[in-house]
């Protein structure tokens, strides 16, 4: 009888990063360098109507579709793991539920890390937020409306975006349009459909952790990460804490193809 053959490896894990409402890709530069330090394919992407794409409109579905073409980057076969802030951590938890976009490419979401997401985005905090900024481009809409012959101005763009240079950023317009593309989504029934490995991330002193310990009760494998004196821009306000977060999921995924458990991964 011939010796059994080797395992066939598959590639090395490949992390998605995609980053909250009002934002950019430029804010995970730190842990792109992080990841690809460690030997990691990762890639930071720009949602619609965000950072390298502010001249498109925002939709969940074309939102879905940056993450598709982020995989097809990928050799076909990669373990995925998907790393969302905030509105992407909805996005990343809306596609790893889809079970036809979970083995997209060959690739397998082999797990998310959700941070900054553990509230639904529906109820009187959303309704507020979306009045909030509905209010805010109105009034600028009505104090700078322009007169005959003068040249038509954007909504305002504010100072503190993070990731774009000041004055750059998306203004107000895209929070009503990306929450009224979410809102009612129930996040904790993505989280019951999703098969791998949760890892929930939220900084100590966000006041949105809402429902934290529910989405951790529906998760099939869920895990649930306090970052100490971090706020909701949790990479950001703790890159280190966040980078060993990154480091435990891939070391977590390493073990699990040792003992047989999901993909397997390279050394």
């Amino acid at each position: 009888m011939p010796p059994p053959r080797p395992p066939v490896p598959t590639p090395s894990p490949a992390v998605v990063l995609v980053h909250g409402l009002r934002t950019s890709s430029r804010i995970w530069d730190g842990q792109v360098r992080h990841l690809r330090a460690a030997g990691c394919r990762a890639v930071a992407v720009d949602l619609p109507a965000h950072g390298s794409r502010q001249g498109e409109d925002f939709t969940l579905a074309g939102a879905l579709a940056t993450i598709d073409d982020a995989v097809a980057t990928f050799p076909t076969g990669s373990p995925v793991v998907l790393v969302g802030l905030s509105l992407g951590g909805h996005v990343c938890l809306a596609y790893a539920a889809d079970p036809g976009r979970a083995t997209l490419n060959g690739a397998q979401v082999a797990a998310v890390v959700a941070a900054a997401c553990t509230a639904s985005p529906r109820g009187k905090p959303v309704l507020a937020y979306r009045a909030l900024a509905a209010a805010t481009v109105s009034l600028f809409s009505r104090l700078h409306r322009p007169r005959a012959g003068s040249p038509v101005t954007g909504p305002p763009r504010v100072s503190d975006d993070v990731g774009h240079p000041p004055g750059t950023g998306p203004g107000w317009e895209v929070v009503t349009a990306a929450l009224g593309e979410i809102a009612g989504r129930s996040t904790l029934r993505d989280v019951a459909a999703i098969r791998s490995p949760i890892w929930f991330v939220n900084g100590a002193r966000d006041i949105m952790r809402l429902e934290e310990t529910r989405h951790l009760a529906r998760a099939r494998d869920g895990h649930l990460v306090l970052v100490p004196r971090a706020g909701h821009d949790v990479n950001t306000d703790a890159p280190r804490a966040f980078d060993a977060v990154l480091d435990t999921v891939l070391t977590d995924l390493q073990d699990r193809a040792a003992h047989g458990h999901g993909a397997r991964l390279d050394p």
